[in-house]
């Protein structure tokens, strides 16, 4: 039996509508990850709205997170910014980790570009660097999409085949080389935390084929592709996993270089966003 999408969506929609209207619909979405959310007060026609004015809308717990719906526009084209997102460490489950991505969708994007921070385990890449994601392991044990589907939002079984869509992951890559930036492109792996991996688990992941690893975005790239949204990742490279030389890290010291690592992604965005 085909279930209806909740009335919690809907309520959120009505708000959003009433509090923001855009002169034009954008057709991106963008959700910023831990450390990268002073960007956007520089931004063009900024209209915001706090999370915890939207009925029914989760509530970001993690410090470096604003908690805000943005509406601005980059470089002349309007773009929906979550500043701020969900994760299960949080103690949400996946419907409300992906609420976000699915009231993007119900705006009308056609594409999404999810950012986030990251340990890099290919000891290849360098601490600082910015990683195009060409695939992920969703290691976090938790689907989106189990249970009743709503068909509204996407069919039963939705292909996984390109999670990532290639032309956006060429467009990034050239966006960047543009701007004078290295990045790099490999398989994230996002797993449950919010503890931060071991060395025999760093070990495992790199050999499963894992270049970085995080705790968020594989929950939202999977309900994004549910609603046939095209989508990129962008992860902030902001420690490096060498399993035979462990160095200790913390959540504060992520923090610190994602934002070290902010000024380049921003220059990124700015000049890729206008050729979507």
């Amino acid at each position: 039996m085909a279930q209806d999408i909740p009335q919690e969506y809907h309520d959120a929609l009505a708000s959003i509508h009433s509090a923001i209207r855009p002169p034009v619909p954008p057709q991106t979405g963008i959700v910023l990850g831990t450390g990268l959310g002073e960007w956007v007060e520089r931004l063009q026609g900024l209209s915001t709205l706090s999370y915890t004015d939207i009925p029914g809308f989760p509530q970001s717990t993690v410090e470096s997170h604003s908690g805000r719906l943005a509406y601005a526009d980059i470089e002349g084209v309007p773009v929906w910014i979550l500043q701020g997102r969900f994760h299960l460490y949080e103690g949400y489950g996946p419907e409300e980790v992906c609420m976000g991505i699915r009231i993007l969708g119900m705006l009308g994007v056609k594409r999404v570009v999810l950012t986030n921070a990251s340990g890099a385990i290919n000891p290849d890449f360098s601490v600082g660097n910015i990683m195009v994601l060409s695939d992920h392991i969703n290691m976090t044990g938790h689907n989106p999409l189990r249970g009743t589907n709503i068909e509204d939002w996407g069919k039963r079984f939705p292909d996984m085949s390109q999670v990532y869509a290639p032309f956006l992951q060429q467009e990034a890559l050239e966006a960047g080389t543009s701007c004078d930036l290295r990045l790099e492109r490999g398989t994230y792996v996002g797993v449950l935390g919010p503890s931060l991996e071991t060395p025999a688990e760093t070990r495992a992941l790199r050999l499963m084929g894992g270049d970085a690893v995080g705790m968020s975005t594989v929950i939202e790239a999977i309900a994004a592709r549910h609603m046939d949204l095209e989508v990129l990742g962008l992860s902030c490279l902001t420690n490096k996993n060498l399993p035979d030389c462990m160095e200790e890290t913390s959540f504060e010291a992520i923090v610190a270089q994602a934002e070290r690592t902010a000024g380049d992604l921003e220059r990124l965005l700015e000049r890729l966003i206008p050729r979507l």
